[in-house]
């Protein structure tokens, strides 16, 4: 019971003193921002690829898992190469033969052409010895290059990354067979991602004169700077849309293919009345803000809001004026304005 009543007191001091501090503000203010036409866009990575099974054959080795970064010429799987190994031995085996026999030819021809300046064989024997050691060579050749495709076939057995980049899929277990073209991860290069947009073909000229765009992630709040816009070459007969790619900087992290995201496509300037966003506060319905009168109190003021101008300011097209300083923690706004009411 003691305990209990220390704690209540404990939090009405803690909740007195933080009634105490002066709320933080901010002014609202016209500022000379950005126009920009919003579109609807997708994350995707330049570059992607899915590795598969170059042989068959059971998996004896996963080094990787979704979501791991592999470097580049890392090994992310074997397939059992104890078939492949028999057959380069083989083409091995079959390579040695024939250069004996190629070996033997060649004696042979010299031998032919010694005989036939001393008049023991006729024309027609050196050119069948002839033939026989140009067969021979042939035949060496023939199997040099099939040793050669037997070790290239064995190299399949352990599957490295093409670059370095993170799995995003792996679509095999270990033991399992994997069968020739059987996919087995697939990676994609984090530092080559895009955006792609989609927009009517009557804004891309104000795109292209604009030529700076902004990229939002709605789903972790960032707002990214892009690199270069491209505006493809083409357009949907059926929509009269064309696509825009916009490239990301090689340092955004917690970005992947298929986020969902909005470009924000900058076509001109303007003066717009701006609120922190923080200020802002939904309550059901109503969208408001906090505004602090001189006295230091809050009063909730309900608000409209225009298109988002950047990750810290939202634009306002009524509700409060310039000047007018609106509370930047709207949960301690609250309380403060509802202490203020009771009789």
């Amino acid at each position: 019971m003691i305990r209990g009543t220390l704690f209540v007191a404990l939090s009405l001091v803690a909740a007195a003193a933080a009634a105490a501090e002066p709320l933080r503000t901010a002014p609202v203010e016209m500022r000379d921002m950005d126009l920009t036409y919003t579109a609807e866009a997708v994350v995707e990575a330049v570059r992607q690829s899915t590795v598969s099974a170059q042989i068959a054959g059971p998996i004896v080795d996963l080094r990787f898992d979704v979501g791991d970064y592999v470097k580049k010429g890392q090994v992310i799987a074997r397939i059992d190469e104890r078939a492949v190994t028999q057959a380069e031995a083989a083409s091995v085996a079959q390579v040695r033969e024939a250069q004996a026999a190629l070996a033997n030819a060649r004696a042979q021809y010299e031998r032919s052409k010694q005989l036939l300046a001393q008049k023991f064989i006729s024309q027609a024997a050196l050119d069948k010895a002839q033939s026989d050691y140009r067969a021979a060579q042939a035949r060496v050749g023939a199997l040099l290059a099939g040793a050669g495709a037997a070790a290239t076939e064995r190299s399949f057995a352990t599957i490295v990354a093409p670059y370095s980049g993170m799995v995003s899929a792996r679509y095999v277990e270990l033991g399992e067979m994997a069968t020739l073209g059987k996919p087995l991860f697939t990676g994609f290069d984090p530092s080559t991602l895009r955006v792609v947009a989609t927009v009517p073909q009557a804004q891309v000229a104000a795109i292209q004169a604009g030529a700076r765009a902004r990229v939002e992630i709605p789903s972790s709040g960032k707002w990214i700077d892009v690199r270069n816009i491209v505006v493809v070459p083409s357009a949907d007969p059926r929509t009269h849309t064309t696509r825009i790619r916009l490239e990301l900087p090689e340092d955004v992290r917690g970005v992947y293919p298929g986020v969902y995201a909005r470009a924000h496509f900058v076509t001109g300037s303007a003066l717009k009345l701006l609120v922190p966003r923080s200020a802002v506060v939904h309550r059901s319905e109503v969208t408001g803000v906090y505004v602090v009168d001189d006295k230091g109190e809050p009063r909730l003021r309900q608000v409209r809001l225009g298109e988002a101008s950047d990750e810290n300011a939202i634009e306002v097209l009524a509700g409060v004026r310039p000047g007018e300083r609106v509370a930047l923690d709207p949960v301690r706004a609250g309380m403060a304005d509802h202490a203020g009411s009771r009789p």
